[in-house]
């Protein structure tokens, strides 16, 4: 079958800039970039990538996106690349830079949206490095829902400090102990220089690689390609595969919509749970699911949490990073257990047009192995990251708990109540708290901050000081994937809507049980209704731009952060028009 034949281009958007004698100036244009009639009337595919030159998670993109450009071309389309923002979390860590972090996941989306609906592109290949880059392109294929296939760009190689492998991680919690004299000057330069060896995302199960191991579970990535390191060669025969497939999935009219399901959500929620990953998938995965016109907020997440066991021995909580897991069998590895034992819906559609359990059909178990478990003799037979209720978060808050053991899931501790995270990064630098204190950092939240800013800074310098498992951390804001340690954030309401959290005084008794999946505290509802005609709101720093524009439309955690009412206030369909 020719190319002419398989793809029926009156019924493609871009029919809008290619076909007919209007659109001639339109035409003008592609001539002028040298394309000729033939690549002018094929299918028009948007090659986007989050290319930059911020950090070694986005820097090799753009040869990807070559790669996919050839694939396209091979499959009988004509691909368009073009480029989106990404802030790096690891570059904006610890300063007011990170306000900029969770913003940019629905800037990425939006950017994504305009630059495909103004040129009329027919199908997307989607390229991302960094954590908030995954979800925005995610979240833009379905809200688009043209033929679509995310590439994630691979994680780095871990650094080797003394003989031993390190990330960026040790990196943050050697600032800890360099704070407390138990690392020199010296010892905090060589660690430095050594800890981020490639191109590539963070290595461990942080937040991008917790992403990309969602991409493949959901079914808009190829199987094994979220699993390749970004220097791998491997990563561009994935590259090219996707060029290809993405033409098929035009001709075969798969949609992003078709794939992402209530199922695949919960097969999302699944691996997340199953390898110890980051706690921002429960804000992801609902503003996945809002785009969609699913109800999947972080009470569901949580569900799929609590009955998913932990497989996956991987950082921060386990030994090994994300190479270390597709040397010995990859994702499709950790998901063929974890179906075979009825953790997984085998029968959702993906983009290879066959469904998980046809994907999995020939992955076989590697004995040879550790780094994942048997789902049947799981590391723990709970999930690494659970959801928690109570008088302190009645909509919902997150721990991730991989790699601790049961007893010290419990913690109860008098208040020490924080306003910002610098305030509270400054106590712990200097020790000014105690141990069994529950620091709090509060108006962190995605109205209040605004943007929701991580708190590793402050995890990992308790962790550095030795102090990891001595206090407790709430937030109503995030934590970063490669936070350990007793942190419990996404606390909602958060504290600038007057959420219980706002109204804590330092000494109150909180109580966090991620066994039960509680988190209270010992003021009564009297008390707290007294001290709320108290309470006043607080203005934020940003009366202008982007910042300021994103605190009047987003929502709460709970359901994702989201900016716009999604599907639900859709009226037309981009791939439809």
């Amino acid at each position: 079958m020719d190319d002419a034949s398989r793809f029926n281009k009156s019924k493609l958007p871009s029919r809008h800039v290619t076909e007919g004698p209007a659109r001639a100036p339109h035409r003008s244009y592609l001539y002028a970039m040298g394309l000729t009639t033939h690549q002018i009337h094929q299918p028009l595919v948007g090659v986007v990538s989050a290319w930059n030159e911020a950090a070694p998670c986005n820097i090799a993109l753009m040869r990807q996106a070559q790669a996919v450009k050839k694939g396209v071309a091979a499959g009988g389309g004509t691909p368009r690349e073009f480029c989106t923002i990404t802030v790096t979390d690891g570059i904006a860590m610890g300063h007011g830079g990170m306000k900029a972090s969770l913003v940019s996941r629905d800037v990425i989306a939006d950017s994504v949206e305009l630059t495909m609906r103004g040129h009329c592109y027919d199908a997307m290949v989607a390229l991302a490095g960094c954590d908030k880059s995954l979800p925005g392109m995610m979240m833009a294929m379905v809200r688009l829902n043209v033929p679509s296939i995310f590439i994630y760009g691979g994680s780095i190689l871990p650094g080797t400090f003394k003989g031993q492998p390190v990330t960026v991680q040790d990196l943050f919690e050697a600032v800890g102990k360099h704070s407390v004299g138990q690392m020199s000057d010296e010892d905090l330069d060589e660690l430095e220089r050594v800890a981020c060896p490639s191109a590539g995302a963070c290595g461990a199960q942080f937040t991008a690689n917790t992403m990309a191991t969602v991409s493949e579970a959901i079914g808009l990535a190829l199987p094994y390609s979220a699993g390749a390191p970004a220097p791998y060669e491997i990563r561009d025969q994935f590259c090219m595969t996707a060029g290809e497939v993405v033409m098929d999935l035009i001709a075969k009219n798969i949609r992003p919509r078709d794939i992402v399901t209530l199922k695949a959500l919960e097969n999302a929620a699944t691996v997340v749970a199953a390898s110890g990953g980051s706690t921002n998938a429960a804000l992801h995965l609902p503003a996945i699911a809002n785009e969609c016109g699913i109800k999947f907020d972080l009470f569901d997440v949580a569900e799929i949490f609590k009955r998913t066991p932990y497989v996956a021995d991987l950082k921060p909580g386990g030994k090994y990073v994300a190479k270390d897991m597709f040397e010995v069998g990859g994702i499709p590895l950790m998901m063929k257990t974890l179906l075979d034992h009825g953790f997984l819906h085998g029968d959702c559609l993906t983009v290879t047009g066959r469904t998980i359990a046809e994907n999995l059909a020939k992955v076989k178990w590697n004995d040879k192995q550790d780094v994942v478990y048997p789902a049947n003799k799981p590391i723990t037979v709970t999930g690494g990251v659970v959801g928690l209720r109570g008088n302190l978060a009645p909509e919902g808050a997150i721990v991730k708990v991989a790699g601790m053991p049961e007893n010290k899931q419990r913690f109860s501790g008098p208040a020490r109540c924080f306003d910002t995270e610098e305030k509270c990064f400054e106590a712990v630098r200097t020790k000014q708290y105690k141990e069994g204190d529950v620091l709090v950092i509060r108006y962190e939240g995605p109205k209040g901050g605004p943007g929701m800013r991580e708190m590793l800074a402050t995890t990992a310098s308790l962790y550095g000081q030795g102090m990891g498992d001595k206090v407790a951390l709430i937030t109503d804001g995030r934590f970063s994937g490669a936070t350990r340690g007793f942190c419990v954030g996404h606390v909602g309401p958060e504290a600038a809507v007057g959420g219980p959290i706002a109204l804590l005084k330092d000494g109150d008794i909180i109580t966090l049980d991620a066994v039960k999946g509680e988190l209270s505290c010992d003021v009564s509802e009297a008390e707290f209704a007294e001290r709320r005609k108290a309470w006043k709101p607080r203005e934020h720093e940003y009366g202008s731009g982007a910042i300021w524009k994103y605190a009047q439309t987003v929502g709460n955690a709970r359901d994702g952060a989201v900016t716009h009412p999604g599907f639900k206030g859709e009226k037309h369909v981009y791939a439809d028009q």
